[in-house]
């Protein structure tokens, strides 16, 4: 596919190959894109912000709303391009064009929805007759850096929201996942979008990624992806908005009432779709001890379940990893943890991109299994004594982006949810469950701001403040 810069869709000799992870068969090329594309691309993406900052709400919305009927009729072409770039099983790429769908057309709502509010200025000391009120303004030009996880759906949470109030974006999908983003925008000019409202623009991160955080004509940064990343990101931004939704390590809590179906159906569904290529998937299991020999046997038995391969195949349970140089890295952490104690109930091994749903009990804190974000299809499982116990070890990572309860105890799932450093609380299921109409983003860090189209047109918003005086 080419990339779309400057109005045009445009290609270069420098190309760099879209891979299918499971059989390493290319499935398409994009551009290699360049400096001077970028600059291309930032000219263009600032014009493009006069023209959206003029155009009315209503016809941001009847865009974004052609943009959601667009995606529907070609949910399953979409879904296949997220599974065969990303490696995700076919019917969670259909689920996330299904899941984009939704997000473009809540964001269209929004466009709608740009309050300001009155101020009682006659609350003021100094008050002799003024009247006040704020309105909201689109911030201009918008840098949207997508990871690879999601390259449709979280492209969309950028996309949508920063068109809805009114700016003009630039996408920088992932080097390895780019062709959803590039049909995204495809949909989006499809569907009415003014030719230079929105870029996308392919290549290395490290090539133009920071070129376009640290220009001065980019108002707002929205990253997702990992920590380190984020905050070289924030250093290199300077003065601007900055959204950042980052990396996590979810502990998911197993207390001694939990029913347990349940629990194995959450943490299997949490841990191991998309291969635990998830910022909010299950990673620190913590099961009570009164519980734990059991819990490690039916959790074994759900994973086993679990078929792998070709992430076309309707039958198969899970795919590859996005490259097979991750599965090295999470195999080499599961045997890291295995030669400090550790052991595996099952999984354990890997063929290229492919690894096995892997389980490994009696983990320790101090464990890079446990301690940072594997990012991978393994859960780290451990064991407590109290309610207390539990709400420390939840505690005891500098991640904030979610965690779980299993709990029929109210008392225990309050504690827990006022207790535990984390941007979302899930009681009585997984950490991975999320509403793309929610509030959405992380503590400590997790990063900072909130995605769901509302929170995120307010993020990509300004305040300002209007006074009459007598």
């Amino acid at each position: 596919m080419k990339m779309y810069i400057g109005g045009e869709w445009v290609d270069r000799d420098s190309k760099i190959d879209v891979i299918n992870p499971y059989n390493g068969s290319v499935i398409d090329t994009v551009p290699s894109g360049s400096f001077d594309d970028l600059e291309t691309a930032m000219a263009s993406a600032v014009r493009g912000a006069e023209v959206m900052r003029n155009m009315p709400g209503y016809r941001r919305f009847e865009i974004l709303r052609r943009a959601a009927d667009i995606m529907a009729e070609r949910q399953d072409e979409l879904g296949r391009t997220i599974s065969m770039e990303e490696g995700k099983i076919i019917g969670e790429g259909v689920a996330e064009a299904e899941r984009a769908k939704q997000t473009i057309e809540l964001s269209g709502e929004e466009a709608k929805r740009l309050y300001g509010e009155t101020i009682p200025l006659d609350g003021a000391t100094n008050w002799t007759g003024q009247y006040g009120f704020t309105m909201r303004v689109p911030v201009g030009v918008v840098a949207a850096i997508s990871p690879f996880n999601f390259p449709l759906n979280l492209v969309a949470h950028k996309v949508g929201p920063a068109l809805a109030a009114g700016n003009s974006v630039i996408i920088k999908p992932a080097t390895d996942t780019p062709l959803s983003a590039l049909k995204l925008t495809e949909i989006l000019l499809e569907a009415g979008a003014p030719a230079e409202s929105i870029q996308c623009i392919t290549g290395s991160g490290s090539r133009i990624g920071d070129p376009l955080v640290a220009d001065p004509r980019v108002r707002k940064v929205t990253f997702t992806g990992s920590r380190d990343v984020g905050e070289r990101i924030c250093k290199t931004a300077g003065l601007k908005k900055v959204t950042m939704e980052l990396g996590s390590n979810s502990p998911l809590i197993v207390m001694s009432d939990a029913d347990m179906d349940k629990v194995i159906a959450g943490t299997v569904s949490s841990g191991f779709s998309n291969a635990g290529q998830v910022c909010i998937s299950a990673q620190r299991v913590m099961a009570s001890s009164d519980i734990y020999g059991d819990f490690v046997d039916a959790l074994t038995e759900g994973v086993q379940g679990l078929t792998t391969g070709d992430q076309l195949d309707a039958s198969i349970k899970m795919g590859p990893m996005v490259r097979s140089e991750d599965a090295v890295r999470v195999n080499s952490w599961i045997q890291e943890a295995v030669g400090a104690g550790a052991r595996t109930t099952t999984g354990g091994e890997y063929e290229g991109a492919l690894h096995e749903p892997t389980v490994v009990v009696d983990v320790k804190p101090d464990m890079r299994i446990s301690r940072d974000e594997i990012f991978g299809p393994a859960v780290a499982v451990s064991s407590f004594d109290d309610i207390d116990e539990a709400i420390a070890s939840a505690n005891d990572t500098i991640y904030g982006l979610s965690a779980a309860i299993f709990t029929q105890n109210v008392d225990w799932a309050m504690q827990y949810a006022k207790q535990v450093h984390s941007g979302n609380i899930q009681i009585n299921a997984g950490p991975q469950w999320r509403a793309d109409l929610m509030p959405y983003g992380g503590l400590k860090d997790s990063g900072m701001g909130k995605e769901g189209p509302k929170y995120a047109v307010e993020e990509m918003t300004e305040t300002k403040m209007v006074i009459f005086h007598p």
